[in-house]
């Protein structure tokens, strides 16, 4: 049996949204392209010297084009003509339309969804209802100016009868603030470790700091080795490497009232300011039964790509913290639902060609792996990688992969592993499930279907999958005909 005939098209299609557009503090001159001196004061001063009747103008103006595109403009204008005081000069008597039209000048719109909507992960939702149907919550990459990645998401159903339904998202995205989380001193030694340097400061920053510290304990350490500077070398290096791996350690808190569709997760740290890509969503079950939602993305700061990890209960409030390890090096970690022999476990592609297991004893350092899968049939001549955390059945652990073959053509395919073991390959796919058909061949990135994730309900596998990087597919998958149509061995 083939594969493929395990496999049904839902018909579901899902682009783009162009107006999907958040609001961002803008400086002119320090553009994301060939950003240079920022030019804030010569434009806030020919904002000063307009007549108010031109103010008065220019607001209705923009009322007219942009309030119905955003949820309390004006309340953003506002905070962003805050962030100027400093630049007014004591200037006390802007008046209130001024200070909107201010703070509009250094605002701008970035259209989340612009470029491309791609490479999906879709779980079982935190609530339940008792309709037999699985609610699901997919994260999605959306991509806009600059290529620039964030991490929206949709909601949806699966019906006991496999059945797919998505709904529409909200027509307002928002985005929330970042605050300070705690720091993992297992993280910061092989970070640190890896970008070499001298050891002996960096062992002294941290030896003396516990397992979770906050950055004022990490600063109470930045000054005790600034003041033995004079007989140690590359402090200020040393500090600026800590100072800027802190940074990727962070809380995201939405609105209780907003929507699951409308919070978008938006890179705030310096190892993802170019984009959160490709966000591998896992279901995770602790021994005592407890859900906790966990997804492994890669942060890519414009030249250079690292594992983080989100973390979430409700998708309301996510904690992110960066990964380290040989094992977690490149893209494409996936976590196990739940651990084995009381360890994590995740599938890892760190050669960048084959696929492999890694295990874990605190989710965040993964420092060896075992690979369990090399290339071999055409479809996947180039390089193996997952699509995403593998699915708990009876006969084992299903996992679904992805195959580059000839022509950079990226297909899907399926491996069954050991459930005790899964370092053990029981069953593999000669052929792959899906394939870039004619009409899903073309775009942004050509011959390309790749998902980050599906889940099991029943007997029933939702597959959603990114098209050509540029939009979203979703196909159902029978597991037993799936499994049944693996090759043993």
């Amino acid at each position: 049996m083939n594969p493929a005939e395990a496999l049904t098209h839902t018909g579901i299609h899902l682009q783009g949204d162009p107006t999907r557009v958040v609001t961002k503090f803008f400086v002119a001159g320090q553009e994301d392209v060939n950003p240079g001196d920022s030019r804030a004061a010569p434009v806030i001063q020919r904002v000063l010297d307009l007549t108010e009747a031109d103010v008065e103008a220019a607001l209705v103006d923009l009322d007219e084009r942009f309030l119905s595109r955003h949820v309390a403009l004006h309340d953003t204008f506002r905070d962003h003509a805050g962030m100027l005081t400093s630049r007014l000069d004591g200037a006390s008597d802007v008046s209130p339309a001024r200070a909107l039209l201010l703070g509009a000048a250094f605002t701008n719109e970035f259209a989340i969804e612009g470029a491309a909507l791609c490479n999906p992960s879709a779980v079982l939702a935190p609530v339940q209802d008792d309709s037999g149907d699985a609610s699901f919550v997919m994260s999605v990459r959306s991509i806009g100016e600059g290529h620039r990645s964030s991490v929206g998401f949709r909601t949806g159903r699966l019906s006991a009868a496999g059945a797919v339904t998505v709904d529409e998202p909200s027509p307002f995205p928002i985005l929330a603030g970042a605050t300070p989380a705690l720091n993992h001193r297992l993280v910061f030694h092989a970070r640190l470790a890896a970008l070499g340097g001298e050891l002996e400061s960096t062992l002294f920053v941290l030896d003396e700091l516990p397992d979770r510290f906050d950055d004022e304990q990490l600063r109470t350490r930045f000054a005790a080795l600034t003041a033995d500077d004079a007989t140690r070398t590359h402090v200020d290096e040393i500090i600026r490497r800590m100072r800027a791996l802190s940074r990727s350690s962070y809380t995201v808190e939405f609105p209780p009232a907003s929507s699951i569709s409308e919070r978008v997760l938006w890179p705030q740290s310096p190892a993802e300011s170019h984009g959160m890509e490709d966000v591998r969503f896992v279901r995770f079950t602790s021994d005592d039964g407890s859900v906790t939602y966990f997804g492994t993305y890669t942060a890519y700061d414009g030249f250079e790509i690292a594992q983080h990890l989100l973390q979430t209960d409700d998708f309301r409030s996510f904690e992110v913290s960066p990964m380290a390890g040989p094992a977690a090096v490149g893209k494409g970690l996936a976590l196990f639902p739940r651990t084995i022999e009381g360890r994590y476990v995740a599938l890892s592609r760190s050669d960048r060609e084959t696929n492999a297991i890694a295990f874990s004893d605190d989710l965040h350092c993964w420092n060896t792996s075992e690979v369990i899968q090399t290339p071999c049939h055409p479809w996947e001549i180039i390089q193996l990688g997952n699509c995403g955390s593998p699915i708990e059945t009876e006969d084992g652990w299903l996992v679904l992969t992805h195959g580059v073959g000839a022509m950079r053509t990226y297909s899907i395919g399926a491996l069954l592993l050991d459930l005790d073991h899964p370092q053990k390959v029981l069953a593999h796919s000669a052929q792959p499930l899906l394939v870039p058909a004619e009409g899903h061949r073309d775009g942004y990135v050509p011959n390309v279907v790749y998902s980050c994730g599906g889940f099991a309900h029943g007997d029933t596998l939702l597959l959603p999958y990114g098209i050509a990087d540029k939009s979203i597919g979703m196909a159902t998958v029978s597991i037993s005909r799936l499994l049944a149509s693996l090759t043993r061995g």
